[in-house]
Parts: C-alpha cells; structure tokens; sequence
C-alpha cells in the first residue's frame, strides 16, 4: 500500500497550523480508510527560520498527532529551499510525496486524482489551477506575464503551476542529483523526464495569515528561473550589440555623407541622445552578464543549500547539510 508523505514549508505560519492539520489529517484519515495508502503516511512540516513560533506549533501537533513530523531549519534560506529539504529527508521513505503551502488554497481533495494518476504509472503530478478568479487583478496580471516572460526565454515550466505536485520516490532520488545551489524547482522538476500527468483544481481563498510571496519575491523568483535554465538573455545583448554596430555604421557613413556635401549643423542633441541610449544599453548589458557571474560565484562555492538543525519524527538518522 502506498506510503505517502505530505510536505510543507513554513514561514511565519503558526497561526494557520491547526486549521491545515485538522484538514491534512481528515484527508488522511480517508484514504486509509479508502485503503488507498498506508496508515504509516506522515506530514511533514518544514520550518524555514521563522520569526514566531512556528516551530513550538510544530513541536505541540507532533506530540498530539500521529500524522504529524517536523524539520527545522538553522535558519531562513527561502521557500525553495525550504522545499527541497523536506523532499530530499523523506525521499527514501515514501512511496511518493505531496508539496502543498501551509495555507491549503491548494484544494486537497486534488489529492484524491493525484494518487489516482500514480497509481496508473505516473512519476509526476502537476497540480494545475484552472482560472485565477481568487487573484487580485495586479496578482493575476503579474503571473500572467510571469508564465509569459519564463516561457519567451526558454525556460521549461508548466503554466498556472506553482510547487503542488507529487512526485515518486524515482522522481525524488532523481533530483536529488540536481545540486545546483540557485534553485528554481518549478524550472528543475520537468527536466527529470519520467511519465507525468496534470490534475485541474480551483485555487481557495487564504483564511489565515498573510501571502509571503510579494512582487518583490515574485520578481526575484522570476530572475532566478530565467538566469537558471536559459541563455537567452545573453544572446539578445549580443544581437542588440550586433544591431547597434550596424546602426552606427550606417550613421558613420550618413555623417561623413552629409559632410561631404556641406549640410553638417554643429548641435548636442544628438550627442547627448547617443550618451543616455548607449550608456543605459551598457549598463543593462551589464547587469544581465553580472546576474550571470553572481549565479557561477554561488554555484564555485558550494555552500550548503539548508542546515537542518532539528527534527520530530521517529526512527530517523538526520541528514544535516545539504
């Protein structure tokens, strides 16, 4: 029978913790009672250096639920971090595993036709939303155009997916090769291979607690995915720098025309046009080519990607560093 796990990360998300483990639980309790996992399937809660008391919840639902283990983190190393060191403490364990945000706007009755795909050969299930009506019209114009920017440059990422997935114990033996420390799971996780499926569900409205992803960390999530997993950012500097040759070879040659046959004015607009537009071409070349040597002095370094500094579970070797 299927040994599953469910992982969460948490940041700053004590007071949503009850309301999602009696949910997590009840959704349990059923499918044991369905015979469709074991009775030994876990939560697995993943404390990402929060602020509040994230962790003593954690500590208390532990010691009065069977369902429920923890990871704490040393500290905050982000949510996608956060993420992987859960997958990767729990890949030899499980038959498959479950990704899902604290908040539970994940509808987890889609878990229901995510085991459902497994259980017909599938490594990996994509949970994709099928409208965006619960967004804010910003929120849903920023992801829109989030899907769009990834997409224009190449990177491989399923539309209207977030991080609510399952995936197999092959699929998470499998990334645990990938140990690249500039982390984009959304961008990784397709590039496994494996037989995949997708299940449709509507996004709930969040009950309890605050979103942690604002456009500041969207952007930076955005940043990461592009510079990851594509080289096309370097190759528009290059065709910009080629077409602005050209350019400037034609107006060389209009001036000296122009000269030639008398009609030259001496002025400055031009002159400070060609400054401002070069320069701030320059510089945005430059700052794309530094994101680039930022992510190679990272990855030269091979520092860890999360230190685990406690956990709650059972009959368990820790696996610290990663």
């Amino acid at each position: 029978m299927t040994k599953l796990y469910i992982v969460i990360p948490c940041y700053n998300e004590d007071e949503t913790l009850d309301y999602t483990t009696e949910k997590l639980s009840e959704k349990l309790e059923q499918l044991i009672s369905e015979k469709r996992i074991s009775a030994d399937s876990k939560i697995y809660y993943i404390d990402d250096g929060s602020k509040d008391k994230t962790w003593d919840k954690i500590e208390s639902l532990h010691n009065s639920n069977k369902f429920v283990n923890g990871i704490k983190l040393s500290k905050n190393r982000g949510h996608q971090n956060a993420l992987l060191a859960g997958l990767l403490h729990i890949k030899d364990d499980c038959d498959c595993c479950i990704s899902i945000d604290a908040d539970l706007q994940d509808d987890i009755n889609t878990i229901d036709k995510m085991l459902a795909e497994f259980e017909n050969g599938c490594e990996i299930v994509y949970g994709i939303r099928n409208d965006r009506k619960s967004d804010t019209f910003l929120k849903r114009s920023t992801a829109q155009l989030y899907y769009k920017i990834l997409s224009f440059f190449g990177a491989d990422i399923i539309y209207n997916h977030a991080d609510f997935r399952l995936m197999s114990s092959n699929a998470l033996n499998a990334l645990d090769g990938f140990k690249e420390v500039n982390l984009f799971l959304r961008g990784i996780v397709p590039l496994l291979g494996f037989k995949t499926g997708t299940v449709e569900y509507a996004r709930n409205e969040r009950l309890y607690g605050k979103t942690k992803y604002n456009l500041k960390k969207m952007f930076a999530l955005a940043i990461d995915g592009i510079t990851s997993f594509s080289i096309k950012p370097i190759r528009m500097i290059t065709a910009v720098g080629l077409i602005a040759l050209l350019i400037s070879l034609g107006m060389l040659i209009y001036s000296f025309v122009q000269w030639a046959l008398g009609n030259t004015t001496r002025g400055w607009t031009s002159i400070v046009w060609s400054i401002w537009s070069v320069g701030g071409l320059e510089l945005l070349a430059i700052g794309i080519i530094g994101e680039y040597i930022s992510k190679i002095y990272l990855e030269t370094k091979s520092r860890p990607r999360f230190i685990i500094e406690k956990t709650l579970e059972e009959n368990k070797t820790d696996k610290q560093i990663q």
